[in-house]
């Protein structure tokens, strides 16, 4: 079975060459630091017009770690925004888009769903869910035929966070891959730019610090509406188990920036978790 692309043709071009011409441009335009010892990410996942730019610097890096070392697969973990399937739901499926199919690594996938009781083999999860999705252009247009795991998170709690983290990481080593974490979310919605952005700026210092726990809490706390919390807070919690020290921030921007409108804006940022 192959899951087929959902929102092709309304978050990005439904043709083919068009797309590739589109995160190509971006790719080129995204500005990123060198860095070494990448072990994970976090990229936006609106439509390519509000986001793509803010994700493209996320891909350039994507594509140094690639450079620097080999990686089996990628994991992509998305927020549940429809409410369908199973709080944690690993996909079986491989997926396509308008670049080519994306093989799903089966071995690890079925690995993960073996460590936790908490995590179920769905599809309903991901039927119509645009956040891992639209992820996958961008990681084609960088990595040549990559293989991944695509996990939705219905629940995205801290308790549920650990255990996504902790199974994803005993998986891996278990099966002896080399992996790298994509996290896929926007930030604070629908609220004046000023406001996003203070709300935002507690949830980008713990990130800076690679302190997952902290970020969660900070999310809470402050009331951001960050749609993707506990795939960001997955991320943070492996690089730091890996030996992150640092998190970069590549990209902050909001939708206002395209729209001209800041008086209800969705912010966005990308990351890059590191030695």
């Amino acid at each position: 079975m192959i899951r087929g692309a959902a929102v092709a043709g309304s978050f990005y071009p439904a043709d083919g060459a068009a797309l590739k011409a589109m995160t190509t441009k971006m790719l080129a335009a995204a500005v990123a630091p060198p860095a070494k010892g990448i072990h994970s990410f976090v990229a936006p996942h609106a439509g390519y017009t509000y986001s793509g730019s803010v994700a493209a610097c996320a891909y350039r890096l994507v594509a140094l770690q690639a450079q620097e070392k080999k990686i089996d697969t990628y994991v992509v973990i998305g927020p549940n925004h429809t409410g369908m399937g199973e709080p944690l739901a690993v996909s079986m499926q491989d997926w396509r888009t308008p670049l080519g199919l994306v093989k799903n690594d089966a071995e690890l996938s079925k690995r993960i769903i073996a460590e936790s009781h908490n995590i179920s083999a769905d599809e309903e999860a991901h039927a119509e869910e645009h956040s891992i999705e639209v992820q996958l252009p961008f990681l084609q247009s960088v990595v040549k035929e990559p293989r991944c795991v695509f996990i939705c998170m219905g629940d995205q709690g801290l308790l549920a966070s650990k255990i996504l983290q902790d199974a994803v990481e005993k998986a891996a080593s278990k099966l002896e891959r080399s992996i790298a974490v994509i996290a896929s979310s926007d930030l604070d919605h629908y609220e004046p730019a000023e406001t996003a952005k203070r709300k935002d700026a507690p949830a980008v210092k713990e990130l800076e610090r690679v302190d997952g726990r902290a970020f969660w809490e900070s999310i809470r706390k402050s009331g951001d509406s960050a749609c993707g919390f506990g795939p960001i807070t997955v991320s943070a919690m492996f690089a730091r188990d890996r030996g992150a020290s640092r998190g970069l921030l590549l990209k902050y921007a909001n939708s206002g920036d395209i729209t001209g409108d800041y008086k209800s804006v969705v912010s966005y940022a990308s990351f890059a978790f590191c030695d």
